[in-house]
């Protein structure tokens, strides 16, 4: 990288800041501060709430110190997706608030405006949810504990196969998650013998989906596979699906776990009943780490109601971050960080995890869940479980 691209990308307030403080190698104070990028206004707000819960959560049962550091989470809002204002918000916290890691990220732009400068300033960074598969081959410095669209839909493909569905539609937003869920669901099922009889791409920012489910019902599919990213659009999406009758004419529905978030099931009412999905958590998931985790929830906010996949990917992210701050005793030094987590295993609320080495991406179970009502409440139900899944788009095709 030339020093005047480098000057243009960072500002010299950002490289004396490096030079002074932040640089490999230099020691950190005792304390030690993750800046946490996410939603906390907007339509997609409780997504930063739950971030926050669960790292408030982490830290009451592991407590704050760390190699005889103190570790302080300082989080900035991106109330929706601006990979612009994701650089801008990150550099602030890199020069300003002398940050050694940077966490979070809610949707994939974000995530990946950022990869330049976390290699200038050779500083980890540890995804909470962002789902493109292409994101940990952008930098070595990123982590993700979350899940990827592959990982989630190969083994829901194959399972539509064998429960004898060969015509299939697709519906995804339109931008890198939603993508690589169309790809892995469509080259999957196909080889299974079925066939994707339409693909719609919608945009991002979609309210009416009644177009949508129109081309739905006029392709002939038995079934949908959707995905959007998790709040406003998959309630929209799932109510359309009901309303417009598509339900009632046997058209089975199927997705990743963004579609029936427990934060949206008491808002989706019946219309979340039968829908099956697969993904790595459920707050119905049975282990006694799981039951502690939602009690400490109900003890520190009084409710667990809102616990969800983004629970675990910051919480389990949480515990990366500790690890190393343990490897590298308290020293800004992101390859040496890294590293230490490279084949990391433990086991998470969500059940048995590992961060793979060659894709610093979490490895794990991935549980297919039918929507239920149980004792007149609704829950994503676990009915089997995939383990060991890795992340099937990781340098997909090349």
């Amino acid at each position: 990288m030339s020093g005047t691209f480098r000057k243009a990308l960072l500002g010299t307030a950002f490289l004396c800041a490096l030079t002074v403080g932040g640089g490999a190698g230099s020691a950190w104070a005792d304390t030690i501060k993750v800046g946490v990028i996410a939603p906390f206004s907007g339509p997609f707000a409780t997504v930063g709430q739950t971030f926050k819960q669960a790292i408030e959560v982490y830290q009451a049962q592991h407590g704050k110190t760390v190699a005889g550091n103190t570790v302080e989470f300082v989080y900035k809002d991106l109330d929706q997706a601006n990979p612009a204002q994701s650089k801008a918000l990150a550099q602030e916290l890199v020069v300003k608030e002398k940050v050694g890691y940077l966490a979070g990220f809610f949707f994939t732009p974000d995530a990946l405006a950022v990869a330049p400068l976390i290699d200038e300033a050779n500083i980890p960074c540890v995804i909470f949810n962002a789902a493109t598969s292409a994101i940990t081959e952008k930098s070595p410095r990123y982590v993700r504990t979350s899940f990827t669209l592959w990982q989630n839909t190969v083994p829901l493909a194959e399972h539509v196969a064998k429960q004898g569905i060969r015509k299939v539609a697709t519906a995804v937003s339109d931008y890198g998650p939603g993508i690589d869920g169309e790809t892995a669901f469509k080259q999957t099922f196909e080889k299974s013998g079925g066939k994707v009889v339409d693909s719609i791409r919608m945009p991002l920012k979609s309210t009416d989906f009644a177009p949508f489910m129109q081309r739905i019902k006029d392709s002939g599919a038995e079934a949908v596979y959707a995905f959007l990213p998790a709040g406003p659009t998959t309630l929209g999406f799932a109510r359309a699906f009901s309303d417009t009758g598509l339900k009632a004419a046997g058209i089975k529905f199927f997705g990743p776990g963004d579609i029936t978030q427990e934060p949206d099931l008491p808002v989706l009412g019946d219309a979340a009943v039968g829908i099956t999905t697969t993904f790595n958590y459920s707050q119905a998931h049975e282990s006694d780490l799981n039951r502690q985790f939602l009690a400490k929830h109900k003890e520190l906010f009084g409710s667990s109601d809102i616990v969800t996949f983004t629970s675990v990917g910051a919480y389990d992210g949480a515990h990366v971050i500790y690890r190393m701050v343990e490897a590298t005793g308290g020293k800004s030094d992101g390859t040496k960080a890294v590293a230490a987590v490279k084949g990391m295993a433990w086991e998470s609320p969500r059940g048995p995890v590992r961060i793979d080495p060659e894709s610093r991406h979490i490895t794990q179970t991935i549980y297919l869940r039918v929507t239920e009502r149980k004792d007149g409440r609704l829950q994503n139900t676990e009915v089997a479980g995939f383990p060991d899944q890795p992340d099937y788009g990781f340098k997909a095709g090349k």
